[in-house]
C-alpha cells in the first residue's frame, strides 16, 4: 500500500501554497487540462494534484492505486506526473517545445515555452492508455 494516499483538499488548497502569480496561472491551466481529460476533480495525494484514480500490479504482486494524471511543483516549475511511459510520446515530445521528460514525468519551466495543442494531446494519449484500469468510474 502506498504511503501517499488521497486527501480531501483540492485545487484551490493547492493554489493558495503558490505565491509566484505567473506559475499559479500555469497550473491552474494545467488543471484544467488535466480535469477535462481525465474528468474528474483534483484531490491533493500529499504535497501532488491528482486527477482519477486507477489500479496497478506490478509483477512482484505489489498492487495499489494512483492518480491517473497529476501536478507537482518543483522549484523550476511544475511537474506533469502522466502515466504512460514518455518515451512511447517521442513524436509529441519532438514538438512539444522546452521541456525535460523523465519515465513518466514532464518537467516544464514555464507553460509558453510549450505548444499547448501538443501538451493537450499528450495529456490525452497519456489519460486513454489508463482507462482500461480506471477504478474512479
Amino acid at each position: 500500500m502506498n504511503k501517499t494516499q488521497p486527501g480531501t483538499d483540492g485545487l484551490d488548497a493547492f493554489l493558495s501554497g503558490i505565491a509566484d502569480i505567473a506559475l499559479c496561472q500555469d497550473v491552474a491551466e494545467l488543471a484544467t487540462m488535466l480535469q477535462r481529460h481525465v474528468g474528474a476533480e483534483p484531490v491533493l495525494w500529499g504535497k501532488a494534484l491528482g486527477f482519477g484514480r486507477y489500479a496497478y500490479r506490478y509483477a512482484s504482486g505489489r498492487s495499489g492505486e494512483w492518480y491517473v494524471a497529476g501536478i507537482a511543483l518543483r522549484k523550476d516549475g511544475p511537474t506533469l506526473h502522466l502515466g504512460c511511459d514518455l518515451d512511447s510520446q517521442s513524436e509529441l515530445l519532438a514538438r512539444l517545445g522546452k521541456h525535460k521528460a523523465g519515465k513518466g514525468c514532464l518537467y516544464l519551466r514555464r507553460l509558453s515555452d510549450v505548444d499547448r495543442e501538443v501538451l493537450d494531446e499528450l495529456i490525452r494519449v497519456s489519460v486513454e492508455k489508463l482507462d482500461s484500469q480506471r477504478v474512479d468510474r
